[in-house]
């Protein structure tokens, strides 16, 4: 494993940053009166969200561990590996993610009102469309965070979240938490109003909103957790084309560059890859990447055992190591940090400078929220799990997967393996299931006990297709908050070790696989201005 050093800017301004008391109703201020479709673009501008969940779905996850006491840590972190409720209201807590998305939901809303106030409906079709996208989208990242997995048997049953459709007219206005199926029926309707009318000309750099293929690739995400497989699928089509490789990172390129020029790399809107980019001002990259408090991370533990060297179709280890000769895969050689913090540099730290003299700024988080390559596992889950499933296409887009992300021939002169039915199924039944409670790290495997919630998976091919799945979405989303998610909707229980203390379980048994601490607890001042806590 490479080794790299970085030094640390002098000055981190990621700390205090100033934020609303008025959560739901906030309201977009020092905005000049909106009087053109040129204006309400503007506003549409800065309504995209400016924080993000990152730090508080991967901490929550199986992607860290703890590396003992000796090693420094944040209070949020410490707080979110224990499953704690979170008192820290700083940057990448729950305070911060729920003023951020909210108040991306109020900007969206005024360009909305504006746009019917001005007439401008029919000619601002586009603009239109944008705003209910980034509302949907913003509510829907809220309901993965503060929210249930969707259920729905239980969606009558579990807590959804406010749905604002309108600028707020006065600060403390009343509001109800609904239910589950609410929220996503709200979210759904948003999304399907949206979609026709989204279009690529609106900005000089799509890749930045909600552009054609990101729209698609959002909707294809949301119908995936919604158990609308068919749609997923539909949606998925419009993103990938005939051929899904032109919308997919290019790995080799990538091998000859250091972790920073990969960093920069990662996030070019040139990449075909990338479909939406969101900035947002955030230390999830010293959080999560480069970890600056690496107490709670992944190390080489989970990474040899569970992600990026764990045994899989295309081989373990790294190329450098004896066992790793066979190694497959792009990612197994081209990680850094230590054996504390294990990363790949996809998400590296991006740092705004606003006084030059102080060397003082934002630090700041560009993350590819949507791509080709994740949006193909969406359709790859949806065709293994649709009403008729179809497998062969399933396992066509994992071999499409592993074909862009793994080399054509090891060291030792293994090839990329093109797996079928019968060898899918051949690997898998051959490795023991993870267990919830480790003994030994080498306990760890790709094969979990699947615990759907409020669907099924059969036993044998379906189940085997979706724990490799699974894995390779893990391996795509590392630090991007998706692993949690995925975590809560098949019910996988998992446990976060604790050096010198009683290890915590997540999804217990006596929980039904649908632990309540996986809907992250309000914020505390949300709570006392009357809005019901999650239940605990």
């Amino acid at each position: 494993m490479k080794i790299f050093k970085y030094i640390a800017l002098s000055v981190l301004a990621v700390g205090a940053l100033s934020s609303c008391n008025d959560y739901l109703d906030t309201l977009p201020d020092d905005r000049a009166e909106i009087e053109t479709a040129d204006q309400v673009r503007d506003l549409l501008v800065s309504a995209y969200p400016e924080f993000n969940n990152n730090t508080i779905m991967e901490m929550m996850s199986d992607n860290v561990t703890d590396n003992g006491k000796t090693y420094a840590s944040s209070v949020l972190k410490d707080e979110l590996y224990r499953f704690k409720d979170v008192d820290d209201t700083g940057n990448d807590s729950p305070y911060q993610s729920w003023n951020g998305y909210y108040r991306s939901v109020a900007s969206a809303n005024e360009a909305l009102q504006s746009i019917e106030r001005l007439g401008l409906t029919e000619s601002a079709k586009n603009l239109v469309a944008e705003a209910k996208m980034i509302r949907a989208y913003s509510m829907f990242q809220l309901a993965n965070t503060f929210c249930m997995a969707w259920n729905p048997a239980k969606a009558d049953e579990y807590l959804g979240l406010p749905y604002p459709t309108e600028p707020a007219k006065f600060i403390g206005g009343a509001y109800k938490r609904g239910t589950l199926r609410e929220l996503y029926e709200n979210i759904n309707k948003d999304i399907e109003e949206a979609l026709p009318y989204i279009d690529n000309n609106t900005y000089s750099v799509p890749k930045y909103h909600f552009n054609k293929k990101a729209a698609y690739a959002f909707a294809a995400r949301f119908n995936l957790y919604y158990m609308n497989y068919d749609k997923c699928i539909a949606y998925a089509n419009e993103v990938l084309g005939s051929d899904p490789t032109a919308v997919m990172r290019q790995y080799e390129p990538l091998t000859q560059f250091g972790a920073q020029d990969i960093g920069t790399q990662w996030i070019k809107t040139s990449d075909a890859a990338n479909l939406m980019i969101l900035a947002t001002i955030s230390g999830a990259s010293y959080n999560l990447v480069y970890p600056i408090y690496p107490r709670f991370q992944h190390n080489t533990y989970v990474c040899s055992f569970a992600t990026y060297w764990a045994k899989a179709p295309w081989g373990s280890g790294s190329g450098g190591s004896k066992e790793g000769s066979q190694a497959l895969l792009y990612y197994s050689n081209m990680l850094y940090g230590s054996s504390q913090g294990v990363f790949f540099p996809k998400m590296m730290p991006q740092f705004e400078i606003t006084d030059k003299i102080n060397q003082t700024g934002y630090l700041h988080c560009v993350d590819p929220i949507f791509t080709g390559d994740e949006t193909l596992l969406c359709r790859a889950e949806a065709y293994a799990l649709s009403s008729q499933p179809r497998y062969d296409l399933a396992i066509n887009d994992i071999n499409t997967w592993i074909k862009t992300h793994c080399r054509e021939k090891a060291t030792d002169g293994t090839t990329r393996p093109v797996l079928d039915e019968a060898s899918l199924n051949s690997f898998m039944d051959e490795m023991e299931y993870s267990p919830a409670v480790i003994e030994s790290w080498a306990e760890l495997t790709i094969r979990k006990e699947l615990h759907p919630q409020g669907f099924t998976v059969a036993q044998g091919t379906q189940e085997n297709i979706i724990n490799l799945i699974l894995h390779m979405r893990r391996l795509e989303t590392m630090y991007q908050g998706l692993r949690f998610i995925d975590l809560k909707r098949y019910g996988i229980s998992y446990t976060h070790l604790l050096k010198g203390e009683e290890q915590i379980i997540f999804n217990p048994e006596s929980s039904d696989y649908a632990d309540p601490r996986g809907a992250i607890q309000l914020p505390a001042d949300v709570i006392k201005a009357g809005l019901p806590a999650n239940p605990r």
